[in-house]
């Protein structure tokens, strides 16, 4: 069968061919695997073409760790992890102190944050890790940040409301694209990912209270309906509730909490997992050993029957009660 391949694809496979370094061949890559025809005629190049992505990352990531420490690397906590980007001045690490109450140096002057710094904001039962990081612009990205971006379940792109908003969002943008990162105001779960590095994101308009309204209607009208702009200001706490609110939607997770048998739920530590998931999902998230311990399940919930007992494929829904029996 003839591959018949497109235009876009011999683009990026002439890229490739013509990249200088790792990150160059890895965008090329998988470009490649983005256009390539998906056919029985192409298997053997699509097996090809991950193949050469894997051992690139796979080459990154030996590379990294043989240059020690990571300061740029903030491990995963909570319900999901949100990294905030923009230029100098935007308002990130006001934004973070204002969430999560973090200890972070907060000044008008520019590059007051020189590594990421986290933060845990709580959202009903949960917590979402913020990560405010080192400003970026169209001329400087400092080493070791897109790691951190690359790392994030959502990119928040925060900008500067008073003050062209429509340039910072568009540098931003700009400097992701280039290291071929496309964002949606889609939930993870419904990214395509496809060859792509495609990213859960939004703007965060901030400043709000300080800004024109015609500036926030400006980003609005020109990203919708592929990027959302929330308008927020960390100084009177307007439009917080709504963005972490937008936060927890994006992740795409839900909450199920567990109990003993003869036993009150623990409703203060809900286990998250991704929308879809099963109770064998759950109980591999417990500990490894429970699927295979595990004899039947119950279940109380929204839309059950209470204490219904249920098949280890059931997929759960936020805020199930699960019993496992062992």
């Amino acid at each position: 069968m003839p591959a018949n391949l497109t235009p876009e694809f011999e683009k990026a496979e002439q890229r490739y061919r013509q990249a200088k370094s790792d990150e160059e061949k890895l965008l090329a890559l998988q470009e490649m695997l983005r256009t390539i025809p998906k056919h029985k005629g192409t298997e053997h190049m699509q097996a090809d073409i991950k193949r050469r992505i894997s051992q690139l990352r796979k080459a990154a990531a030996k590379k990294a760790s043989s240059k020690g420490v990571d300061l740029f690397h903030v491990p995963r906590s909570g319900a999901g992890q949100v990294v905030l980007v923009g230029y100098p001045n935007a308002g990130k690490s006001s934004l973070l102190a204002a969430a999560t109450n973090a200890p972070v140096k907060v000044a008008d002057y520019p590059y007051t944050t020189a590594l990421p710094v986290p933060g845990m904001w709580p959202y009903q039962d949960i917590q979402i890790q913020l990560v405010d990081t080192p400003p970026m612009t169209a001329q400087h990205v400092p080493p070791g940040l897109m790691g951190t971006v690359r790392n994030a379940d959502i990119i928040a792109i925060v900008v500067d409301a008073a003050d062209e908003p429509l340039e910072q969002a568009e540098g931003v943008l700009g400097i992701l694209a280039d290291r071929g990162l496309e964002l949606l105001s889609i939930p993870r779960g419904q990214l395509d990912h496809d060859g792509r590095h495609q990213y859960s994101g939004l703007l965060v308009a901030n400043k709000a209270d300080a800004a024109a309204e015609a500036n926030v209607s400006a980003l609005r009208e020109l990203y919708a309906p592929r990027l959302e702009t929330l308008a927020v200001s960390c100084r009177t706490g307007a439009g917080l509730d709504g963005l972490v609110r937008r936060l927890w939607e994006l992740l795409d997770i839900i909450r199920v909490y567990t109990k003993e048998p003869g036993k009150p739920p623990d409703m203060d530590r809900p286990y998250t997992l991704p929308a879809g998931a099963t109770l064998e999902d759950l109980a591999r998230e417990i500990h490894r050993e429970v699927p295979e311990k595990m004899k039947f399940a119950r279940i109380w919930g929204p839309g059950r029957h209470a204490g219904q007992r249920v098949h280890r494929a059931e997929v759960l829904r936020d805020r199930d009660v699960v019993e496992i029996h062992q």
